[in-house]
C-alpha cells in the first residue's frame, strides 16, 4: 500500500483509511446507536485494516454518543500501534473553549490524537477563533496536523484567506463525501484543494453500499443494510432506479475486468488525481476484498475515464 503527502504537513499517510464511523451506531445520529459494529466486531475490523497495510484510522468525538472512540482507543491500548495515525473530529460548537475541552476528552478516550478535524461548519463562531483554537492545539504538541470536513470551496477559501491574514498555520487536508454517485466536489473544490496543495479525503466510497451489487436486483433495499437504516438520513435521493441502472452498467464493466462492482468504484478514487484518500468502512471481514482489488487493478486512463462516464 502506498504512503502520500498529508499537504504540506510532512506527514505520510497511507492511501486507504479506516473509518470506524460504524462502530457502535451509524455515523452521529442519536437515531442508528446500536445499529453499527458491537465492540468486537470493531475491534476486528481494526486488526484487519492494520494486517492490510492501513495506517490511519478515523473517528470523530460524536460518533455513537462517543463509543467508536472508545473501541478505537482500547485496541490502540492492547494492539501498539506507533505507526498508526489516529485521527478524530470535533463538532458542531467550533468555539475555542468547545475545541480545548472536547480534544482533551478525544486524548483520554483513545491516548493520543494525531489528526484533528472540523467536522462540519459552525456558522456561529467566527473563523478567527476556530483557527486560532486549531493553531494553539498545534503549537502545544496535542495534535500533528488539522483539517476541515464537509466544507464547501466559498468556506474553504475563507479559512485559507483568514489563516494567512493572520499568520496562523493553514489547514492540510479536507474531508468530504465523495464517490462516483457524489462527485459535486469535481466543480469548485478540488480544483482549489489542487492548486492550493492540500489533501483530500473521501468518506462514504461506496455511498452506503449502492457501489456494490447489494441493492441491485431487488425491489428494496434489505433489511439491516445502510441504506435501510440510514439512507434518508446520510444518503437521501441516491437509491433511485436511475442511480442502479448506473450501477448494473458498472457491474457489467467490472466483471469485464475481473473485480467486483465495489472493487472498480475503490480503484477509480484511488487513481482519481484529486483523491489523496477514500476512507472504508467494511462491516465484515468479506468486505475488505473489494479494497484488495481496487489495489491490485491497474485502472488505464481509458478504464478511468470509462467509468466515469457511466456517472456523468
Amino acid at each position: 500500500m502506498r504512503s502520500l503527502p498529508l499537504g504540506r504537513s510532512g506527514i505520510d499517510i497511507t492511501e486507504f483509511i479506516f473509518g470506524a464511523g460504524g462502530i457502535g451506531g451509524i455515523g452521529s445520529a442519536e437515531a442508528t446507536r446500536g445499529l453499527g459494529l458491537d465492540a468486537e466486531e470493531g475491534l476486528s475490523r481494526l486488526t484487519e485494516a492494520h494486517a492490510l497495510g492501513i495506517r490511519v484510522v478515523d473517528t470523530a468525538d460524536r460518533y455513537a454518543g462517543g463509543e467508536s472512540e472508545r473501541v478505537v482507543g482500547r485496541w490502540l491500548a492492547t494492539h501498539p500501534a506507533p505507526d498508526v495515525l489516529v485521527q478524530t473530529k470535533v463538532g458542531l460548537d467550533l468555539s475555542a473553549a468547545n475545541i480545548d475541552r472536547r480534544l482533551a476528552r478525544s486524548i483520554e478516550r483513545l491516548g493520543r490524537v494525531d489528526l484533528y478535524l472540523s467536522h462540519a461548519p459552525d456558522p456561529s463562531t467566527p473563523v478567527e477563533e476556530t483557527l486560532t483554537a486549531f493553531a494553539e492545539a498545534l503549537h502545544s504538541g496535542r495534535i500533528r496536523a488539522y483539517g476541515v470536513s464537509n466544507v464547501d470551496a466559498r468556506l474553504l477559501d475563507e479559512l485559507l484567506s483568514a489563516a494567512d491574514r493572520l499568520d496562523l498555520p493553514r489547514p492540510e487536508f479536507v474531508q468530504n463525501g465523495f464517490s462516483l454517485l457524489s462527485r459535486d466536489d469535481e466543480h469548485d473544490l478540488l480544483p482549489l484543494i489542487a492548486g492550493t496543495g492540500l489533501a483530500y479525503m473521501a468518506f462514504s466510497p461506496l455511498a452506503g453500499g449502492l457501489l456494490s451489487d447489494r441493492y441491485l436486483d431487488r425491489a428494496a433495499p434489505p433489511e439491516g443494510s445502510r441504506i435501510a437504516l440510514a439512507g434518508h438520513l446520510f444518503y437521501p435521493g441516491l437509491h433511485s432506479p436511475a442511480n442502479l441502472a448506473r450501477v448494473a452498467r458498472l457491474r457489467d464493466l467490472a466483471r469485464a475486468h475481473g473485480v467486483s462492482t465495489a472493487g472498480l468504484a475503490l480503484a477509480w478514487l484511488r487513481s482519481h488525481p484529486a483523491v489523496t484518500a477514500p476512507i472504508v468502512a467494511p462491516s465484515t471481514a468479506a468486505q475488505w476484498q473489494a479494497v484488495r482489488e481496487a489495489l491490485a487493478l491497474p485502472l488505464t486512463d481509458a478504464l478511468f475515464a470509462e467509468t466515469a462516464s457511466l456517472f456523468a
